[in-house]
């Protein structure tokens, strides 16, 4: 499956999907379509699955002329990102995230869904940037920074907006390994195809029991909270 903005293609049984707008690879609702077709896809003929981005991008976050076209439209894209971040964090595949370059906001929070995270070498730039903007952050990226990052950074990764180079990156938590950028596409199918060799009714109840209470959140509380971050300040 190739289309604009991912391609899909099977490595043994590693479904590879690559994001690339030509861009930022911004979450758009095209992006986030395609991403959901071709999670859907791997869910259905893979055995783990690779996610990655274009050189020096991986992911610049939820589309901001979308997000800035009035509340109406930001609300059904944060409703269809929830949904897109959601899935991915709680598949039943081995999920492995190349990281390419650039993850911020949303494209941190893509990052965060990985079972394994990798990020290739490089001036990248890593982390939650909206206090930095003048946004709150959401319940969801909340939950999701209180699962996977170290307990001594939360604060600074989401009240500070701190935002870290990889290596820094792996030390908070947002990654598991940093490793060459030429390397980084074949160690992350090598790590797929380990993880995808796992039982997979095994993997996807252990999944479930890690992640099922923070997704469950997550889902109940988008609405609420959507109402909250859009609503005009008074």
């Amino acid at each position: 499956m190739t289309d604009t903005l991912v391609s899909y293609s099977l490595e043994g049984s590693t479904a590879i999907v690559r994001m690339d707008d030509g861009k930022a690879n911004a979450l758009s609702a095209a992006m986030i379509d395609a991403l959901l077709g071709a999670l859907d896809r791997a869910e259905k003929e893979a055995s783990a699955l690779v996610l990655t981005g274009r050189p020096d991008r991986f992911c610049a976050g939820f589309d901001l002329r979308s997000m800035m076209a009035g509340a109406e439209a930001a609300t059904t894209l944060l409703r269809h990102g929830s949904n897109l971040l959601m899935r991915f964090y709680g598949t039943t595949l081995p999920l492995v995230v190349a990281s390419t370059g650039h993850a911020l906001a949303g494209g941190a929070l893509l990052l965060l869904t990985g079972d394994l995270r990798l990020s290739g070498d490089g001036p990248f730039k890593i982390g939650l940037n909206e206090v930095s903007i003048g946004l709150p952050v959401p319940i969801l990226a909340m939950e999701l920074a209180r699962d996977r990052l170290s307990a001594a950074e939360l604060g600074k990764a989401t009240l500070m907006s701190k935002i870290y180079a990889p290596e820094e990156a792996q030390l908070a938590g947002y990654l598991d390994r940093v490793v060459a950028r030429e390397e980084l596409l074949a160690v992350a199918v090598k790590e797929a195809a380990r993880l995808g060799a796992l039982p997979r009714t095994a993997y996807g109840a252990t999944k479930e029991r890690l992640r099922g209470a923070t997704i469950t959140k997550v889902r109940s509380t988008l609405e609420e909270d959507m109402a909250r971050l859009l609503s005009p300040a008074k």
